[in-house]
């Protein structure tokens, strides 16, 4: 049985999803590493945000995409969104054990490790914010640091509408920024994959002395370490998912994501086609 490796020729299929359009950011740090891997993403713009539902509603939802990924030929699946993460993870693996998951969560760690006063802030959806997830990373990891943790209602869905700018979304902004700036840390993770869509808008009200982590990049390099080690085998992936190299789905309104497709990942190529799910 021959493995996938990321110096051959081999176009491994790989299905990432997302609440809506915040995964984008995951699927671009996946896509500039692995420019010949075969990617399908499912953004559930229809139940968007996950942020804001029940965690029985969220993993009902996650069960289904899941459902149709594998069908699709999938066997590598990025849970490209914090409170899927967070709220559904474990219950994918151990209903899907025959696929291998990567799941992304808030930086708390390289936040920890690189701050200067020891103090570090979490913008995160209200579900990732109350999760027994984040509090055990911020146990495991940032014990010995001041943490504060901010959810940031709202913020998420008026990304998803492709409000990236302007009034409204400073309205939301600046109260939360206003908060983070008050408690005095020097570091704040970006904990939805929503959120590096505003970065700029966040940096400019925190001030340049704030660094701001994104844990994409991070989520990406797994991706290819698992793929490097022959954890997913190239006769357990089927034809459908081999071509177009990328293919995006969305079970809602496509216009914010064909909007983000090509002004942030240069995919005028990739037509949002939609997904009744």
């Amino acid at each position: 049985m021959k493995k996938f490796s990321t110096a051959s020729n081999a176009q491994p299929c790989i299905g990432l999803f997302d609440s809506g359009i915040g995964g984008l950011s995951v699927l671009g740090a996946v896509r500039r590493r692995l420019p010949r891997a075969s990617l399908m993403y499912v953004g559930d713009v229809a139940f968007s945000p996950y942020g804001e539902r029940p965690a029985g509603d969220v993993l009902a939802r996650c069960d289904r995409i899941v459902e149709h990924l594998h069908g699709s030929g999938a066997r590598l699946i990025v849970v490209a969104c914090n409170t899927a993460t967070v709220l559904a993870i474990d219950d994918l693996r151990r209903r899907w054990p025959e696929i291998t998951f990567v799941g992304i969560e808030p930086g708390v760690k390289p936040a920890a490790l690189g701050s200067r006063n020891r103090r570090i802030a979490v913008m995160a959806t209200p579900a990732t914010a109350a999760s027994a997830r984040l509090r055990q990373l911020i146990l495991a990891f940032a014990s010995d640091v001041h943490v504060h943790v901010q959810a940031c209602a709202g913020l998420a869905t008026m990304i998803e509408s492709g409000r990236h700018e302007g009034p409204e979304l400073h309205s939301i902004l600046a109260p939360l920024c206003d908060r983070i700036r008050a408690a005095d840390v020097d570091t704040v993770v970006l904990g939805c994959t929503h959120y590096p869509f505003v970065a700029a808008a966040i940096q400019a009200l925190l001030g340049d002395s704030i660094t701001l982590i994104d844990t994409s990049e991070a989520v990406a390099q797994r991706v290819v370490a698992i793929l490097d080690g022959g954890a997913v085998s190239r006769c357990a992936v089927a034809e459908p998912c081999t071509s177009p190299l990328l293919q995006v789905l969305s079970t809602g309104a496509t216009a914010p994501m064909s909007a983000l497709l090509k002004r942030c990942f240069g995919a005028a190529d990739a037509r949002v086609q939609s997904l009744a799910l």
